[in-house]
Protein backbone atom coordinates (compact mmCIF):
# COMPACT_ATOMS: atom_id res chain seq x y z
CA UNK A 1 0.00 0.00 0.00
CA UNK A 2 1.41 3.39 -1.07
CA UNK A 3 0.93 6.52 1.05
CA UNK A 4 1.73 10.11 0.14
CA UNK A 5 2.34 12.64 2.93
CA UNK A 6 2.70 16.36 2.24
CA UNK A 7 4.47 18.61 4.72
CA UNK A 8 5.66 22.17 4.90
CA UNK A 9 9.36 21.54 5.28
CA UNK A 10 11.98 22.43 7.86
CA UNK A 11 10.83 26.07 8.06
CA UNK A 12 7.37 25.26 9.31
CA UNK A 13 7.79 27.01 12.74
CA UNK A 14 8.23 30.35 10.96
CA UNK A 15 5.31 30.01 8.58
CA UNK A 16 1.55 29.94 8.90
CA UNK A 17 0.48 26.37 8.11
CA UNK A 18 -2.83 24.91 7.10
CA UNK A 19 -5.10 23.03 9.42
CA UNK A 20 -4.31 19.53 8.19
CA UNK A 21 -1.85 18.55 5.46
CA UNK A 22 -2.19 14.78 5.63
CA UNK A 23 -5.40 12.80 5.80
CA UNK A 24 -6.09 9.18 6.50
CA UNK A 25 -4.11 7.29 9.12
CA UNK A 26 -1.78 10.23 9.85
CA UNK A 27 -2.47 12.35 12.89
CA UNK A 28 -3.58 15.91 12.56
CA UNK A 29 -0.59 18.25 12.27
CA UNK A 30 -0.18 21.13 14.72
CA UNK A 31 0.38 24.34 12.79
CA UNK A 32 3.32 26.52 13.52
CA UNK A 33 2.58 30.04 14.76
CA UNK A 34 4.63 33.15 14.10
CA UNK A 35 4.41 35.57 17.06
CA UNK A 36 5.50 39.19 16.78
CA UNK A 37 7.60 40.16 19.75
CA UNK A 38 11.02 40.12 21.23
CA UNK A 39 10.76 36.56 22.32
CA UNK A 40 9.31 33.54 20.58
CA UNK A 41 7.05 31.74 22.96
CA UNK A 42 7.07 28.07 22.19
CA UNK A 43 5.47 25.18 23.93
CA UNK A 44 8.31 22.75 24.55
CA UNK A 45 5.80 19.90 24.70
CA UNK A 46 4.48 20.55 21.20
CA UNK A 47 6.48 19.10 18.35
CA UNK A 48 7.49 21.32 15.48
CA UNK A 49 6.01 20.72 12.01
CA UNK A 50 9.27 19.57 10.52
CA UNK A 51 10.97 16.54 9.09
CA UNK A 52 11.70 15.16 12.56
CA UNK A 53 8.18 15.78 13.86
CA UNK A 54 6.71 13.73 11.02
CA UNK A 55 9.05 10.86 11.66
CA UNK A 56 7.02 7.86 12.65
CA UNK A 57 3.69 9.51 11.68
CA UNK A 58 3.32 7.71 8.35
CA UNK A 59 1.22 4.54 8.29
CA UNK A 60 2.99 1.27 8.94
CA UNK A 61 0.76 -0.84 6.69
CA UNK A 62 3.18 -0.66 3.76
CA UNK A 63 5.80 1.47 2.00
CA UNK A 64 5.18 5.21 2.30
CA UNK A 65 6.51 8.07 0.24
CA UNK A 66 6.82 11.63 1.59
CA UNK A 67 7.57 14.74 -0.43
CA UNK A 68 8.69 18.16 0.81
CA UNK A 69 6.10 20.45 -0.76
CA UNK A 70 4.53 23.45 0.96
CA UNK A 71 0.85 22.80 0.53
CA UNK A 72 -2.02 20.43 1.13
CA UNK A 73 -2.14 17.07 -0.53
CA UNK A 74 -4.30 14.00 -0.33
CA UNK A 75 -3.26 10.47 0.39
CA UNK A 76 -3.38 7.98 -2.48
CA UNK A 77 -3.27 4.26 -1.82
CA UNK A 78 -2.12 1.69 -4.39
CA UNK A 79 -4.28 -1.42 -4.66
CA UNK A 80 -1.79 -4.21 -4.22
CA UNK A 81 -4.45 -6.82 -3.48
CA UNK A 82 -5.44 -7.29 -7.15
CA UNK A 83 -5.21 -10.94 -8.13
CA UNK A 84 -3.64 -11.72 -11.49
CA UNK A 85 -5.59 -14.41 -13.40
CA UNK A 86 -3.91 -17.75 -13.87
CA UNK A 87 -3.66 -18.72 -17.54
CA UNK A 88 -1.96 -22.05 -16.93
CA UNK A 89 -4.97 -23.96 -18.28
CA UNK A 90 -4.57 -22.23 -21.65
CA UNK A 91 -0.82 -22.70 -21.99
CA UNK A 92 0.92 -25.66 -23.49
CA UNK A 93 2.45 -28.07 -20.98
CA UNK A 94 5.89 -27.59 -22.55
CA UNK A 95 6.04 -23.92 -21.55
CA UNK A 96 4.55 -24.07 -18.04
CA UNK A 97 7.91 -24.34 -16.34
CA UNK A 98 9.53 -20.86 -16.25
CA UNK A 99 12.94 -22.36 -15.57
CA UNK A 100 12.87 -24.52 -18.69
CA UNK A 101 13.77 -23.27 -22.16
CA UNK A 102 10.88 -23.29 -24.62
CA UNK A 103 13.13 -23.69 -27.66
CA UNK A 104 13.14 -27.46 -27.29
CA UNK A 105 9.40 -27.65 -27.97
CA UNK A 106 9.41 -24.93 -30.63
CA UNK A 107 9.17 -27.30 -33.60
CA UNK A 108 6.20 -29.22 -32.21
CA UNK A 109 4.37 -26.01 -31.33
CA UNK A 110 4.99 -24.59 -34.81
CA UNK A 111 3.73 -27.81 -36.40
CA UNK A 112 0.53 -27.61 -34.38
CA UNK A 113 0.03 -23.96 -35.33
CA UNK A 114 0.58 -24.72 -39.01
CA UNK A 115 -1.85 -27.63 -38.82
CA UNK A 116 -4.56 -25.52 -37.25
CA UNK A 117 -3.98 -22.69 -39.72
CA UNK A 118 -4.09 -25.05 -42.71
CA UNK A 119 -7.26 -26.77 -41.52
CA UNK A 120 -8.94 -23.42 -40.96
CA UNK A 121 -7.92 -22.24 -44.42
CA UNK A 122 -9.28 -25.37 -46.10
CA UNK A 123 -12.58 -25.07 -44.25
CA UNK A 124 -12.82 -21.38 -45.17
CA UNK A 125 -12.15 -22.06 -48.85
CA UNK A 126 -14.71 -24.86 -48.91
CA UNK A 127 -17.31 -22.64 -47.25
CA UNK A 128 -16.60 -19.82 -49.72
CA UNK A 129 -16.88 -22.25 -52.64
CA UNK A 130 -20.23 -23.48 -51.36
CA UNK A 131 -21.58 -19.95 -50.97
CA UNK A 132 -20.40 -18.91 -54.44
CA UNK A 133 -21.85 -22.07 -56.02
CA UNK A 134 -25.23 -21.51 -54.42
CA UNK A 135 -25.19 -17.84 -55.43
CA UNK A 136 -24.37 -18.65 -59.06
CA UNK A 137 -26.95 -21.45 -59.13
CA UNK A 138 -29.62 -19.05 -57.93
CA UNK A 139 -29.01 -16.86 -61.00
CA UNK A 140 -29.10 -19.72 -63.52
CA UNK A 141 -32.12 -20.51 -65.64
CA UNK A 142 -35.04 -22.28 -64.00
CA UNK A 143 -36.26 -25.75 -65.00
CA UNK A 144 -39.06 -24.46 -67.23
CA UNK A 145 -36.65 -22.17 -69.08
CA UNK A 146 -34.14 -24.98 -69.58
CA UNK A 147 -36.91 -27.16 -70.93
CA UNK A 148 -37.46 -24.59 -73.69
CA UNK A 149 -33.77 -24.15 -74.44
CA UNK A 150 -34.10 -26.66 -77.28
CA UNK A 151 -36.78 -27.07 -79.85
CA UNK A 152 -37.30 -30.01 -82.17
CA UNK A 153 -38.84 -29.27 -85.54
CA UNK A 154 -40.27 -31.75 -88.04
CA UNK A 155 -39.01 -30.66 -91.44
CA UNK A 156 -41.62 -32.68 -93.32
CA UNK A 157 -44.28 -30.16 -92.27
CA UNK A 158 -42.61 -27.29 -94.17
CA UNK A 159 -43.33 -27.24 -97.94
CA UNK A 160 -40.61 -26.31 -100.41
CA UNK A 161 -40.32 -22.56 -100.96
CA UNK A 162 -42.13 -21.73 -97.71
CA UNK A 163 -41.02 -20.35 -94.38
CA UNK A 164 -42.40 -21.25 -90.96
CA UNK A 165 -41.99 -19.31 -87.75
CA UNK A 166 -41.45 -20.95 -84.35
CA UNK A 167 -40.97 -19.50 -80.87
CA UNK A 168 -37.60 -20.36 -79.32
CA UNK A 169 -36.28 -18.80 -76.13
CA UNK A 170 -38.78 -16.00 -76.45
CA UNK A 171 -37.64 -15.10 -79.98
CA UNK A 172 -39.08 -15.87 -83.42
CA UNK A 173 -37.23 -18.59 -85.29
CA UNK A 174 -37.40 -18.74 -89.10
CA UNK A 175 -37.04 -22.14 -90.80
CA UNK A 176 -37.05 -21.84 -94.59
CA UNK A 177 -37.26 -24.69 -97.09
CA UNK A 178 -35.47 -23.30 -100.14
CA UNK A 179 -35.96 -24.26 -103.72
CA UNK A 180 -33.15 -25.23 -106.11
CA UNK A 181 -33.39 -21.80 -107.76
CA UNK A 182 -32.96 -20.00 -104.41
CA UNK A 183 -29.99 -22.20 -103.53
CA UNK A 184 -28.24 -21.41 -106.83
CA UNK A 185 -29.05 -17.70 -106.60
CA UNK A 186 -27.67 -17.29 -103.08
CA UNK A 187 -24.55 -19.36 -103.81
CA UNK A 188 -23.68 -17.11 -106.77
CA UNK A 189 -23.84 -13.79 -104.92
CA UNK A 190 -20.66 -11.69 -105.14
CA UNK A 191 -19.35 -11.22 -101.59
CA UNK A 192 -17.96 -7.79 -102.51
CA UNK A 193 -21.53 -6.52 -102.86
CA UNK A 194 -22.47 -7.52 -99.31
CA UNK A 195 -22.42 -5.20 -96.33
CA UNK A 196 -21.69 -8.14 -94.03
CA UNK A 197 -19.75 -10.51 -96.31
CA UNK A 198 -20.60 -14.14 -95.63
CA UNK A 199 -20.89 -17.02 -98.07
CA UNK A 200 -24.12 -18.97 -98.22
CA UNK A 201 -22.40 -22.27 -97.46
CA UNK A 202 -21.04 -20.78 -94.21
CA UNK A 203 -24.58 -20.04 -93.02
CA UNK A 204 -26.26 -23.37 -93.71
CA UNK A 205 -25.49 -27.01 -92.96
CA UNK A 206 -27.96 -28.31 -95.51
CA UNK A 207 -28.43 -26.06 -98.57
CA UNK A 208 -32.17 -26.81 -98.59
CA UNK A 209 -32.73 -25.39 -95.12
CA UNK A 210 -32.03 -21.90 -93.78
CA UNK A 211 -32.49 -21.47 -90.03
CA UNK A 212 -32.14 -17.93 -88.65
CA UNK A 213 -33.50 -15.80 -85.82
CA UNK A 214 -36.35 -13.55 -86.93
CA UNK A 215 -34.91 -10.46 -85.28
CA UNK A 216 -33.81 -7.52 -87.41
CA UNK A 217 -30.25 -6.50 -86.62
CA UNK A 218 -31.18 -2.82 -86.84
CA UNK A 219 -33.59 -2.24 -83.95
CA UNK A 220 -34.87 -5.73 -83.18
CA UNK A 221 -38.08 -5.74 -85.22
CA UNK A 222 -39.53 -8.93 -86.73
CA UNK A 223 -39.07 -9.13 -90.51
CA UNK A 224 -41.66 -10.51 -92.91
CA UNK A 225 -40.75 -13.74 -94.70
CA UNK A 226 -40.92 -14.18 -98.50
CA UNK A 227 -40.88 -10.41 -99.02
CA UNK A 228 -38.53 -7.61 -100.01
CA UNK A 229 -36.46 -6.83 -103.09
CA UNK A 230 -34.45 -10.06 -102.79
CA UNK A 231 -37.24 -12.50 -102.01
CA UNK A 232 -35.98 -13.36 -98.56
CA UNK A 233 -37.03 -11.25 -95.58
CA UNK A 234 -38.21 -7.66 -95.30
CA UNK A 235 -38.39 -5.48 -92.17
CA UNK A 236 -41.17 -2.89 -92.69
CA UNK A 237 -40.09 -0.79 -89.71
CA UNK A 238 -37.13 0.88 -91.43
CA UNK A 239 -36.90 -0.90 -94.77
CA UNK A 240 -34.18 -3.52 -94.31
CA UNK A 241 -34.07 -6.17 -97.10
CA UNK A 242 -32.55 -9.64 -96.58
CA UNK A 243 -32.00 -12.35 -99.16
CA UNK A 244 -33.03 -16.02 -98.92
CA UNK A 245 -29.87 -16.73 -96.91
CA UNK A 246 -30.71 -14.08 -94.30
CA UNK A 247 -27.97 -11.69 -95.42
CA UNK A 248 -28.55 -7.95 -95.36
CA UNK A 249 -28.69 -6.51 -98.88
CA UNK A 250 -30.41 -3.14 -98.49
CA UNK A 251 -31.53 -0.81 -95.71
CA UNK A 252 -30.13 0.40 -92.37
CA UNK A 253 -29.48 -3.02 -90.77
CA UNK A 254 -25.72 -3.45 -90.25
CA UNK A 255 -25.48 -7.26 -89.94
CA UNK A 256 -26.97 -10.46 -91.29
CA UNK A 257 -29.69 -12.33 -89.43
CA UNK A 258 -28.24 -14.45 -86.64
CA UNK A 259 -27.84 -18.17 -87.22
CA UNK A 260 -28.39 -20.18 -84.01
CA UNK A 261 -26.77 -23.49 -83.19
CA UNK A 262 -28.67 -26.44 -84.61
CA UNK A 263 -28.12 -30.02 -85.74
CA UNK A 264 -29.91 -32.66 -87.80
CA UNK A 265 -30.50 -35.92 -85.89
CA UNK A 266 -32.01 -37.34 -89.10
CA UNK A 267 -33.14 -36.09 -92.50
CA UNK A 268 -36.61 -35.05 -91.33
CA UNK A 269 -35.76 -33.49 -87.94
CA UNK A 270 -33.75 -30.49 -86.77
CA UNK A 271 -32.95 -29.63 -83.15
CA UNK A 272 -32.21 -25.98 -82.43
CA UNK A 273 -30.32 -25.07 -79.26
Amino acid sequence: MMSLAARSGAFAPYMQATSAAVAGPLKTLVPGVVVKGEKILLDPKTQFLCRESLSGQSPKTGPAVTVSINGCAGVRFAHTDVRVPDFSDYRRPDVLDPNKSSQESGESRKTFSYLVTGATTVMGVYAAKTVVTQFVSSMSASADVLALSQIEIKLGDIPEGKNMTFKWRGKPLFVRHRTEKEIATEAGVNLAELRDPQHDKDRVQNPSWVIVLGVCTHLGCVPIANAGDYGGYYCPCHGSHYDASGRIRKGPAPLNLEVPFYEFPDENTVVVG
